[in-house]
Order: C-alpha cells, then sequence, then structure tokens
C-alpha cells in the first residue's frame, strides 16, 4: 500500500474553497513552498502534501522509470481530492514541477477545479535545458572543467561534483545564502531520498537526462 503525506492549515468548512500546494522536483517536498500555509489566515484552507517517493510519503526507492510517470502523481492528486471531500470546489497551484503537473492535470478538466495557478514552471524542458546550459557556461572554469568531467564519468554523486553544482545553485536556484532552512530541508531530503527525482529529472537542475 501506498501513503500520501498532507496537511491542512485552516479548516475545510469556510465557504471558501481551499487551495493544494504542488511542490516541485519531482521529489523535493512540501518544505520550500511551505510558506503558503500563511494563506490560512484568509480563511482558506491551505493543503500541503508530499507526493509519492519524498519527503513523509511512500517512498518506494526500488521503482523504476516506467514507474514515475506524470499519470501517476495525477492519480494520487485525485486521490488526495476524494479523500479530502474538496470535490465540491478547490484551487490548485503549483510550482516548477507541481505546475507542469498542475497543467497536465488541469487538461483532463478533474470535477470541482476551480483554477489553477502556475508558478515558475518551465513551459518546454528543452527550452530549461538550452537556458541552464547558458547559465552553466557563465560559471568559473574550473567549476565548468569539475562538473564536465564527472558528468562524463558518471560520478555525479562525488563531493566535488556536489560543490560545484552548489555554485551554480547559490547563483540561479536559489540567492539568498545560506539557505533558508526550509530550502536547506528540501536539498537534504532529496539527497537523502533521490529516486523520483533523479528518474525523472537527473541529478540536478542543468544535468537534465532523466525521463
Amino acid at each position: 500500500d501506498y501513503e500520501t503525506w498532507y496537511r491542512v492549515s485552516g479548516e475545510l468548512d469556510t465557504g471558501k474553497a481551499p487551495v493544494v500546494i504542488l511542490h516541485g522536483g519531482p521529489g523535493a517536498a512540501h518544505n520550500y513552498v511551505d510558506a503558503y500555509k500563511l494563506l490560512a489566515r484568509t480563511g482558506r484552507a491551505v493543503i500541503h502534501y508530499d507526493q509519492l517517493g519524498c519527503g513523509n510519503s511512500t517512498l518506494l526507492p526500488d521503482r523504476g522509470a516506467d514507474f514515475w510517470t506524470p499519470r501517476l502523481f495525477i492519480d494520487e492528486l485525485e486521490n488526495l481530492v476524494d479523500h479530502l471531500g474538496i470535490r465540491g470546489g478547490f484551487h490548485v497551484l503549483g510550482q516548477s514541477w507541481g505546475g507542469m503537473l498542475g497543467a497536465e492535470y488541469g487538461v483532463t478538466r478533474p470535477r470541482g477545479l476551480k483554477s489553477l495557478t502556475i508558478a515558475n514552471s518551465p513551459a518546454s524542458m528543452k527550452l530549461w535545458v538550452e537556458e541552464a546550459s547558458r547559465l552553466r557556461a557563465d560559471l568559473p572554469s574550473d567549476v565548468q572543467e569539475t562538473l564536465t568531467r564527472h558528468e562524463q564519468a558518471g560520478t555525479t554523486d562525488h563531493p566535488d561534483y556536489q560543490a560545484a553544482t552548489i555554485v551554480f545553485y547559490e547563483r540561479h536556484v536559489c540567492r539568498v545564502v545560506p539557505f533558508p532552512p526550509e530550502v536547506a530541508e528540501t536539498f537534504a531530503q532529496v539527497v537523502r531520498n533521490p529516486t523520483v527525482y533523479n528518474v525523472m529529472n537527473g541529478p540536478n537542475e542543468f544535468h537534465v537526462i532523466g525521463t
């Protein structure tokens, strides 16, 4: 059996349709988008959940690429909506991969979906990779050399590669240094539970070799 962890901030019976938050990654968990819970102060419930394979949900580290598909995560979201009894009306806000998932979900025209907000999401992974490569080319030459050497050797888990990756992240992913605790925990849990991210995306935000 698979279990999806979720948390409801506020009350579901206020008369305002709740908003479901779709985190990014894939596999990044809810931590870095936790601040959306403050929307509950407006009287609207905010629902966070960790998608399968990350955070507090069932991890399934032995599952392969044929398992980790957008359809799986759409079905999971549908199950959550039904479990919470919010089919009468709800909003969806997706960030990064969560926005891509939200778009895939929205085109199915699910009953009860009142609005979809897509935040900071790639419109095209092809364009994402092209732009990430352009940004990578502006990194210091020694950082670029380290990244290329370990990618060619298949040693992207090497500490030197990870350190070089952080240089890119501090410039282009989160420019608040040190990373805020919620962001740091998101990165840490991806390291602890890398299956979904590695399979669907790759080892980081610029070396995209996943499905």
